[in-house]
C-alpha cells in the first residue's frame, strides 16, 4: 500500500446520472432524464390503440355484368355454318348421293376441291364452331366468371341458354346461400382453458370477381378466418357461468364478416354448435366441475338446515312453549342442527 497512489474522487460524481447510450430508438416509451439534475425518468403515456386495418383487394376488381347474347344467336350461327359446309360440298361435287337424295338436291357436276372450296369450308366451319362452341346454359344460383388472357371480362348471372364468346375462360361460381359445418377447432375460454369447438357458418358469394380472382381459394380463406377468430375470441363452455354461447357467436360473426367481406363473401352467422374441453384437460375440468357441484350442494344443504333450526327455535320461543337461557339455546341449536343434517344425509342417496 505504500507504493500505491490514490486519487480523490468528488462525492457528487458518484451520484451523477450517466448519459444515455446512443442507440437506435424503436418507438421509445420512456423520456430520459437530464444528466446531472437528478431528475427521474418520465413515462410517456401510450396513445390510443389503432384498429388493425382490414385486408384490402384491388379496388378496381369489382363484379360487373358481362356481354353475352341469347342462345338463339349461337344456334343460328352454328346452323348457318353447317349449311355452308353442306353447300360447299354440293358445289364441289363431294356430297354423298344418299345426302343429296334425302335433301332432294339436283345432281351437280362438281368442280372438285380447289382453293375457293377450301376457303368456303374454313369460313363455314369457323362460323359453325363459334356458333355451337359458345353455347352455355345458365342455372339459378350459379354464375360464370369470364376472363380473356388473364383479364377479367365480367360475370354472367343470367339463366337459360346463352351464347358466350368461346375464346373466354369460364369459371363457374356457386352464389347460393351455403352453410359449412367445421371440424373440431382449437379455441380457449376466458381463463385460457383449451377447448374444441364445432361451428356452423352460413355464407354466400356476394362479389364473384373478388371471390374468384382476389384470392386463390375463397373457401380455404373463409376457413382460416374462422380459425383465426376462434383464436382471438374466448368461447365459454356450457355451464361455466361466465358467458353465453350466443354472445360468442355474435362476436365471431362480426369478426369473420369483416375479414371475409374484403374478398366478396357475405357471412350471415358463425354459431358454435358443440363446445367441449380439449382431451388433455377434459378429465381435470370434469373433476373440477364435480367438486364445484358438490360444494354448491353442501352450501345449499347448510343454508336449508340453518333456516330450519332458526325457524324452529324462534317458534318455540315466541309461542312460549319453552324458556331458554343462552346455554340451553346453544345446546338446542346444536342438537337440532345435528338432527337435521343427519336427516338430510339419509335423504341424499
Amino acid at each position: 500500500m505504500q507504493n500505491e497512489a490514490t486519487t480523490e474522487i468528488p462525492v457528487h460524481l458518484l451520484f451523477r446520472d450517466e448519459a444515455e447510450p446512443r442507440t437506435a430508438a424503436m418507438g421509445p416509451a420512456v423520456v430520459g432524464s437530464r444528466a446531472g439534475t437528478g431528475e427521474q425518468p418520465r413515462l410517456r403515456r401510450p396513445g390510443p390503440m389503432r384498429p388493425r386495418p382490414a385486408a384490402e383487394v384491388d379496388p378496381a376488381l369489382v363484379e360487373r355484368r358481362a356481354r353475352v347474347l341469347p342462345g338463339a344467336v349461337g344456334v343460328l350461327a352454328g346452323a348457318c355454318g353447317a349449311a355452308g359446309c353442306l353447300a360447299t360440298s354440293w358445289w364441289a361435287g363431294v356430297l354423298p348421293p344418299l345426302v343429296s337424295d334425302a335433301l332432294r338436291l339436283p345432281v351437280l357436276a362438281g368442280t372438285g376441291l380447289g382453293p375457293a372450296q377450301w376457303a368456303a369450308y374454313a369460313g363455314a366451319g369457323a362460323l359453325g364452331m363459334f356458333g355451337f362452341g359458345g353455347l352455355a346454359r345458365g342455372r339459378t344460383g350459379r354464375a360464370w366468371v369470364l376472363g380473356l388472357f388473364g383479364r377479367y371480362r365480367g360475370t354472367v348471372r343470367r339463366t337459360g341458354l346463352l351464347w358466350v364468346n368461346p375464346l373466354l375462360l369460364r369459371r363457374r361460381v356457386d352464389v347460393r346461400l351455403r352453410h359449412w359445418r367445421s371440424e373440431p377447432m382449437a379455441a380457449a375460454d376466458g381463463s385460457g382453458v383449451a377447448l374444441r369447438v364445432v361451428v356452423l357458418v352460413v355464407w354466400r358469394v356476394r362479389d364473384t370477381a373478388r371471390a374468384t380472382l382476389g384470392v386463390e381459394d375463397h373457401e380455404t380463406y373463409l376457413r382460416e378466418c374462422v380459425e383465426a377468430a376462434l383464436a382471438r375470441i374466448p368461447v365459454e363452455a356450457p355451464g361455466s357461468g361466465r358467458g353465453s354461447v350466443d354472445a360468442a357467436g355474435e362476436a365471431l360473426t362480426r369478426r369473420v364478416a369483416r375479414e371475409a367481406g374484403a374478398i366478396g363473401l357475405e357471412v350471415y352467422s358463425v354459431q358454435p354448435l358443440r363446445v367441449e374441453y380439449a382431451p388433455e384437460v377434459a378429465a381435470a375440468m370434469h373433476r373440477r366441475r364435480i367438486a364445484a357441484l358438490d360444494a354448491q350442494h353442501r352450501a345449499t344443504v347448510l343454508t336449508s338446515v340453518v333456516d330450519s333450526v332458526e325457524d324452529t327455535v324462534t317458534r318455540l320461543t315466541m309461542r312460549g312453549l319453552v324458556e331458554l337461557d343462552d346455554y340451553e339455546r346453544k345446546a338446542l341449536v346444536k342438537d337440532l342442527t345435528v338432527a337435521f343434517c343427519s336427516a338430510r344425509g339419509e335423504q341424499a342417496p
